[in-house]
This record gives structure tokens, C-alpha cells and sequence, in this order.
């Protein structure tokens, strides 16, 4: 199966292709919002030497991270299946960071971070195996006061914003291949932990005629 991997969700965004557990491809830029998507994905698939239609999965990394970059990640996405009916999947980009550090060398138990901005952190704990990575604790969002408590224990955080450790659509690719849960693209959606906060609006006035 060749697939066409999608990671935006740092200011590190990559485009690779896959052909089953062969890499073919592989694009990063690391200009963030400014990077020119679909020449990005071009420029991977004309190294890979793979046309548009011998795509038959696209794998895009789901976040946590940047909000615009998934998105725009997503849409790309989505019109690429209504053009041409690939399958798709969403793939966890903290556990694709923690594929990548694995592939690396890194092993060991490690904290995967990411910036959420107002004071708060995705966190995520994998331990990191010769035979693959482990899921510790589930991705979470915390406090800043957790986030450094953890750092003063001694404990080790890497990720997005935190350090130059950034997931890479290699590994995204490397895990969708390994799954079958395809989705339809409309019902991807990036990863946001916090609970929406609503006000209800006041019932309208009566107003009484002039």
C-alpha cells in the first residue's frame, strides 16, 4: 500500500511517502505557516517518483499542535478523498514523535510535551523498547506547575516547543501502515483537550413601541 504521510502539527512540516514499510520520500520545511503545502507534497511525490493517483492511503498527523497546521492539514485531506477516494487515516502525532525517537535509538521511559499555550502542556509518557514504543499514560492536559514538577524530578520532556524534538510524517506513515481503521476524511478533526466554554446568551428584551 503506498502512502502519503502528512505531519503539520509543528513549525517542522513534513511530507513523506511510503511504499508498505519503504520509505520513498521524505520533504521537511520548517517554516510553519508560511509553508507552501501542496508544493510540498509535490516535491515528495516527484522524489518518490509516485503519481497522485497511486496513492492509496493519506496518513495525517492529528495533533496535539498547531491548530492552523492540522487544519490546513486536514482540508488537504479531505478534498484529496473527495477528488479521488483514497482511504485515510488519523495518526497521533505525539505517538508518531515517540515512533521516531524510538527508531532513533532513544530507549527508556520518556515524556512527550507540546506547548498548549494559556499556561497549560499536552503531556503524554511512553516507555520506548527495542521492540517498539509502550503508551505509560495517555495524553493529558496539564498545568504548567505539573509540567515543571515533572522536569524538577529529574524526568526527561522533549517535543514541539519544548526542545528540537518534532514528529516527522516518516513516522506516521510507519504507523498507519499497520493499521486498517480507515475514516472518512470529514470526520477527521484535530486533537483539542480543553472543555469548550460557553456563555448563554440573555432571552432578547422586549422592546415596548415608541
Amino acid at each position: 500500500m503506498k502512502i502519503l504521510a502528512i505531519e503539520f502539527s509543528s513549525d517542522h512540516r513534513s511530507v513523506a511517502v511510503l511504499d508498505g514499510a519503504r520509505l520513498l520520500a521524505e520533504q521537511t520545511v520548517t517554516e510553519g505557516r508560511d509553508t507552501a503545502a501542496v508544493a510540498l507534497i509535490e516535491s515528495a511525490l516527484g522524489q518518490a517518483a509516485v503519481g497522485r493517483t497511486e496513492i492509496d492511503c493519506i496518513a495525517v498527523g492529528i495533533g496535539p499542535g498547531s491548530y492552523t497546521g492540522i487544519r490546513a492539514a486536514i482540508a488537504l485531506t479531505q478534498g484529496w478523498q473527495l477528488a479521488l477516494g483514497v482511504k485515510v487515516l488519523g495518526v497521533d502525532s505525539l505517538e508518531a514523535l515517540a515512533r521516531g525517537e524510538q527508531a532513533a535509538g532513544r530507549r527508556g521511559a520518556i515524556t512527550l510535551a507540546v506547548d498548549a499555550q494559556r499556561g497549560e502542556f499536552y503531556l503524554a509518557k511512553y516507555e520506548l523498547i527495542d521492540e517498539g514504543i509502550r503508551t505509560v499514560e495517555p495524553m493529558q492536559l496539564a498545568k504548567r506547575a505539573e509540567y515543571e514538577a515533572l522536569l524538577a524530578a529529574g524526568q526527561l520532556a522533549i517535543g514541539p516547543g519544548v526542545g528540537d524534538n518534532f514528529p516527522a510524517a516518516e513516522h506516521v506513515g510507519r504507523l498507519a501502515g499497520g493499521r486498517s481503521d480507515f475514516v472518512e476524511a470529514s470526520e477527521l478533526s484535530p486533537v483539542y483537550l480543553r472543555q469548550v466554554d460557553f456563555v448563554k446568551a440573555p432571552p432578547p428584551r422586549k422592546i415596548p413601541p415608541v
